[in-house]
């Protein structure tokens, strides 16, 4: 069955970027002239993605916003004659089909994938989490895709990351199948430095099967009430098989200060209309930095 639908889960507090996600959505944030999340649509889209469904939560509807037709906005980019903003404006509510469903209640990742069941269940879904912005030739999503298509099984984005880091991600043990590819055995959340079977992370995209729901619902909570995906991910890999694909391209976390900071200076710099101006300044502030 074709991959038609992204769910990206987008109801999280942002606690990472306060005060800044206190009353805006850190999903929103600009990286140089547009929220994150337009990245991570964009990606979707490139990725030949049909529907899009956002998770998002209290406080979190300008994001739908974001993706709607604003006709008021519209029509005084007209007057100003300003066709290359009008154009940009328009072309954000015509890229593709969006769906919002709500999670009322922060219950973990596996939770909100849940929230879009009514949606997407029966069929694969590609899975985003917007903190992860990934700048590659060919969109990551898209490349989890085609490996999909070659093994019909989950696929889960992976990233080498050093020793001391590896407390900071949810790290697995695999079988090296292929050039890049993995079959992954064992999943281990977080674990303690010194702990971890490998320095193979995951990182937030994934192409599930539809047993992926099934499989959240009879998940039982932790302590703390939350579903998380990762749990749901290993037992699928009980189950049966799970890949895992070390992905091309630059990651940026953008749920983090220096992330965000990092994600705006390389996306700048991608842009033609900046990139000199910029890198003249960098090397400014560097060189007064001495």
């Amino acid at each position: 069955m074709e991959v038609r639908k992204a769910i990206i889960p987008a109801a999280g507090w942002g606690t990472r970027l306060l005060p800044a996600s206190k009353a805006i959505p850190k999903e929103m944030l600009p990286v140089v002239d547009r929220p994150g999340i337009q990245y991570i649509v964009e990606e979707a889209i490139a990725s030949r993605l049909k529907e899009v469904i956002l998770v998002t939560g209290k406080g979190k509807g300008c994001i739908e916003d974001h993706f709607d037709i604003q006709g008021e906005l519209e029509d005084v980019l007209k007057k100003k004659g300003n066709k290359e903003l009008l154009t940009s404006v328009r072309e954000i509510s015509r890229m593709v089909n969006i769906i919002a469903v709500r999670q009322k209640q922060q219950l973990g990742t596996g939770d909100a994938v849940l929230c879009a069941a009514p949606v997407a269940e029966g069929e694969p879904v590609a899975v985003l989490y917007p903190d992860d912005m990934i700048d590659a030739e060919v969109p990551v999503t898209r490349q989890l895709l085609d490996v999909y298509n070659r093994h019909r099984a989950a696929v889960i984005a992976l990233r080498e990351v050093p020793e001391e880091d590896t407390p900071l991600y949810g790290i697995v043990e695999g079988e090296r199948v292929e050039d890049k590819l993995y079959l992954i055995k064992r999943i281990v959340e977080k674990p303690p430095r010194g702990k971890a079977p490998s320095n193979l992370a995951i990182i937030g995209r994934y192409i599930l099967p539809p047993e992926i729901f099934p499989v959240l619902r009879q998940l039982r909570p932790s302590a703390d009430g939350e579903i998380q995906l990762a749990e749901g991910l290993a037992e699928l890999s009980r189950r049966g098989k799970v890949l895992g694909y070390l992905f091309s391209g630059t990651r940026y976390d953008v749920g983090d200060k220096l992330g965000y900071v990092q994600a705006t200076v390389g996306y700048a710099l991608k842009r033609p209309e900046l990139r000199d101006r910029f890198k003249q300044w960098l090397r400014e502030v560097v060189r007064d930095e001495k």
